[in-house]
């Protein structure tokens, strides 16, 4: 646990600014954070966001906070109802194979489940009492064609996410599309009436049959699990307008509250110094890096990497550098394995007690991941030269692996998930048991380089063979 003087800093959108972090609530946190429309395959720049978070959400609870997190599925928008349409499937069969695509997803890259996954179109009862109360209150018109719109001229604080100038904008010109550019800053829509490019997806209101905008679904969902106002909002630096200047602007005016007290936003994912896109032949699915070879932990360790406020390169030259530190982590965690043995962790060496202060000063200085995993390699440095020389002792080696373990709370990369063993490679093991147990060192030998040329490395212990995926 850190230390009460060490306070968590946050760099908050909304005064771009460092904050130090207090919760609404003492111990708990409420956490919003925006997750997949559901018209496709997740790409790794989404992912990059939802590792984010989930390094977010393990801090938080690393801490010795209580968290509670929503994380929403857009079902019905601008692209999910296109996709549908164009796919020859119902809306709902049609988002479900991306639902479960996602969660697949996720468990891939070790991002902990959050408590809430609200789906839009589960939700539109909530929607439609968010608009009735908007339009009650002034804030919201209907137009000639059964659309409801926010009139942002109402709202005088709209545009304090985005540092808008507000005369700039245009109340009264109405802007229907989910997504749009911040110069097109206008009344936006709430709730679209019907027309036949939504095809059979549409719910009753008090304004006719229609659907609601993106927009409103997460402030409707929002209020729902954590209340009209909570902790922490996040997303990608995309989001914070249209949608999350809208989101704040509706909600607020709805319940006179303040929404969300801190907004953070993760940048860009470039792809080999470019944006990702299909067109570039640059635009890759989590899935189209798996079948490359490359594994889920892997490629968390290569979001993980950078501060999540800075534009973060893929490569896969950098998927490889990301293999190799994570082998470099898997070789000291089983030195200290074989150091410790069965003895009980005792005091930390004092190198290490130094390098658990820097790696939670760093992740205290709004989520500083890069000095973070700096102390972490200087420890793996500092470890392996006391390994080396005789000087730490098993219940030391079992504390400095306590530590890693403790680290891996927050990081999800460290402890490496068992591998299925292929067949020929257990019965080459096997094999060279036996060899060993009739001093056969030849056979012994022969049998290793066999193993190797399969990808994977045998190494003898006190305890036998052990096994690691080359």
């Amino acid at each position: 646990m850190t230390a009460p003087h060490q306070p968590l800093r946050v760099h908050n959108t909304l005064s771009r600014s460092l904050e130090p972090f207090t919760p609404l609530e003492e111990g708990r946190v409420r956490l919003y954070t925006c997750g997949p429309t559901v018209y496709n395959f997740a790409h790794i720049g989404n992912f990059r966001a939802y590792v984010f978070e989930d390094l977010l959400r393990r801090w938080l609870t690393f801490k010795g906070f209580q968290v509670t997190q929503v994380m929403n599925l857009t079902d019905v928008d601008d692209k999910t109802i296109r996709g549908s349409q164009e796919a020859g499937k119902s809306l709902e069969a049609f988002t479900a194979d991306y639902k479960r695509a996602f969660f697949d997803d996720i468990r891939t890259l070790n991002i902990e489940p959050a408590e809430f996954y609200p789906a839009a179109t589960d939700h539109i009862p909530e929607m439609i009492q968010l608009i009735s109360r908007l339009m009650e209150k002034g804030y919201a018109y209907s137009a000639a064609d059964a659309s409801v719109y926010f009139s942002i001229d109402k709202w005088p604080s709209y545009g304090k996410l985005a540092h808008l100038d507000r005369d700039g904008m245009r109340s009264g010109v109405r802007i229907c599309a989910d997504e749009y550019d911040k110069e097109n800053a206008a009344d936006f829509a709430l709730w679209k009436a019907w027309d036949e490019k939504d095809g059979a997806v549409a719910w009753d209101s008090p304004w006719g049959r229609g659907r609601p905008g993106w927009h409103i679904e997460c402030s409707a969902m929002s209020m729902k699990y954590l209340g009209p106002s909570f902790d922490i909002h996040t997303g990608g630096v995309d989001n914070i307008f249209p949608h999350h200047e809208d989101e704040i602007a509706q909600s607020e005016a709805a319940n006179g509250k303040p929404f969300a007290a801190y907004w953070l936003h993760c940048a860009h994912l470039m792809v080999d110094g470019q944006k990702m896109a299909k067109s570039k032949g640059n635009f890759y699915t989590l899935r189209d890096i798996l079948a490359r070879g490359y594994t889920g932990r892997e490629v968390r360790y290569e979001l993980l990497g950078a501060h999540y406020r800075a534009p973060l390169n893929f490569t896969f030259s950098s998927l490889d550098a990301a293999r190799t530190a994570l082998h470099r982590m898997d070789e000291f965690m089983m030195r200290l394995a074989e150091a410790a043995g069965s003895v009980a962790p005792a005091h930390l060496p004092d190198w290490a007690n130094a390098c658990a202060g820097r790696f939670e000063a760093a992740m205290d200085d709004d989520l500083n991941i890069s000095a973070a995993l700096a102390a972490l390699f200087d420890a793996i440095r500092e470890g392996n030269a006391a390994l080396d020389a005789g000087t730490l002792e098993a219940a030391g080696s079992a504390a400095v692996r306590e530590l890693f373990l403790r680290w891996d709370a927050v990081l999800g990369v460290i402890e490496k998930p068992d591998e299925a063993i292929p067949p020929d490679v257990r019965e080459l093991l096997d094999l060279r048991r036996s060899a060993r147990a009739e001093k056969n060192w030849a056979l012994s030998d022969s049998l290793r380089h066999e193993i190797a040329a399969l990808g994977w490395m045998v190494k003898d212990t006190p305890k036998g063979q052990t096994l690691i995926k080359a």
